[in-house]
């Protein structure tokens, strides 16, 4: 646990009266977390999300506000997605449809949320169409949309935040703790995917199996050949920059590697972390004051818990669903690819057992390791005491047994870059 957070805690635990209402928020987190238990027959259905980035054909950076720029381009989609999101400014912030919801991050990247999708063959029409459409309206005016993890040319604090209240408080908070806080905010974008879970016990260890997948995920789905407009200095380049962007809510959530991991540790991890930003008056506030701190002598509604809950940012976030978020923004096949991996690990009973062999003593500190490994060496590290390469080999092996011939169509991308020992950054490099 960072120092931030470990003071709170123990101020509580020596001081219990600083937070008379500290139980009600964490059995209220709970039974937010709880809501989201799926019954065993309607399980099983993936959430995508893909954040990609704006660029003319020369692969310099397309603006907000600019003429032609995204929000030009949210107002050409507000045809096919006719619900449209509005600040109090009249700017244009996204637009959506049933089961598709278009948004866009802090420097102006383009994020589709889409599902829950019960096929991958929907999920696959879906983004290809929307990718299409994008595509179709960028090249009118020499645009397109770029599928990496990391902005293809320009560095992150040359780039203009959008006309949103929050990132500016966002900004100006993660500027001054860590090195790669704007890096994250204004130059990263990524894949992730949103799975169920069926009780407390399938949430615990799908969240526990998820966060030892995480390092090799990210090599599987490293497409970052660029940081801060030169070629990258090591593999896994958004792995480094989420290690260095706000250890309070980012990485591994503590304790969520250890068997006896509860949900009202997870609760407490959200109360103390510092808010950033906090809902006030129909607007937003800043403040550094942890969640437990602001909400002190209350409980939290469930609009408030929402707003707490997507202010985490861990590698495995929960909500009422794991959402798994390692991977950097790819093309679309390979998304389909990953949602396919997905899909084979964590909704396969046989799968989840077989990666608990697998993955059996994982700890916090070899957790951290692995990601300095694979950052040094890719598929010639040595993860876990093992080979990366073989468990990569392993985890594809796993997922592949649990897919339908169908499914298992789907998954060939990612299973080509295994077995090539290569990735997405590599191939760009060469």
């Amino acid at each position: 646990m960072n120092t931030t957070a470990r003071q709170s805690s123990d101020e509580t635990e020596h001081c219990p009266m600083s937070q008379p209402a500290r139980q009600s928020n964490i059995d209220a987190l709970v039974r937010f977390f709880e809501s989201g238990i799926k019954p065993h027959g309607s399980h099983g259905k993936l959430g995508i999300e893909l954040e990609q980035i704006v660029v003319r054909n020369d692969n310099s950076p397309v603006s907000y506000s600019e003429e032609h720029g995204v929000a030009w381009l949210l107002s050409q989609l507000s045809e096919s997605y006719p619900e449209k999101t509005v600040d109090s400014e009249g700017d244009l912030l996204g637009v959506a449809r049933r089961g598709e919801a278009i948004t866009i991050e802090p420097a102006a990247q383009v994020e589709l949320s889409a599902g829950p999708f019960d096929t991958l063959e929907h999920a696959s029409k879906v983004f290809s169409a929307y990718e299409n459409t994008l595509q179709n309206l960028l090249a009118q005016n020499g645009m397109c949309i770029v599928a990496q993890g990391y902005h293809p040319s320009a560095t992150a604090r040359s780039l203009e935040l959008i006309p949103k209240q929050r990132y500016d408080f966002m900004n100006r908070y993660l500027s001054a703790k860590d090195s790669y806080g704007p890096c994250m905010m204004r130059g990263s974008a990524s894949t992730q995917i949103s799975i169920d879970y069926t009780s407390i016990d399938d949430c615990l260890r799908k969240m526990r199996l998820a966060y030892a997948l995480v390092p090799l995920l990210s090599l599987i789905c490293d497409n970052s050949p660029i940081f801060e407009g030169k070629p990258r200095t090591h593999k896994l380049m958004r792995t480094d920059v989420w290690r260095h962007t706000d250890r309070d809510r980012c990485g591994l959530v503590p304790g969520a590697l250890n068997k006896d991991f509860t949900l009202e540790r997870y609760a407490q991890f959200v109360l103390d972390t510092p808010a950033i930003v906090m809902p006030q008056d129909g607007g937003w506030a800043y403040s550094e004051k942890t969640f437990g701190e602001i909400y002190a002598n209350q409980t939290m509604t469930n609009q408030e818990i929402e707003h707490a809950v997507s202010m985490q940012f861990p590698d495995v976030r929960l909500k009422t669903y794991l959402e798994i978020r390692p991977a950097d923004s790819m093309p679309t096949p390979y998304v389909i690819a990953y949602a396919a991996l997905i899909k084979g690990l964590f909704y396969s009973e046989n799968s989840l057992d077989a990666l608990d062999t697998l993955f059996e003593g994982v700890t916090a500190e070899s957790f951290e390791a692995a990601k300095d490994e694979l950052m040094q060496h890719g598929y010639d590290a040595v993860v876990y005491g093992k080979p990366a390469a073989e468990l990569c080999d392993s985890i594809m092996g796993i997922a592949l047994k649990a897919l339908s011939a169908e499914d298992a169509t789907y998954l060939e991308p990612l299973m080509q870059l295994v077995q090539n020992r290569t990735t997405l950054a590599d191939i760009a490099e060469s």
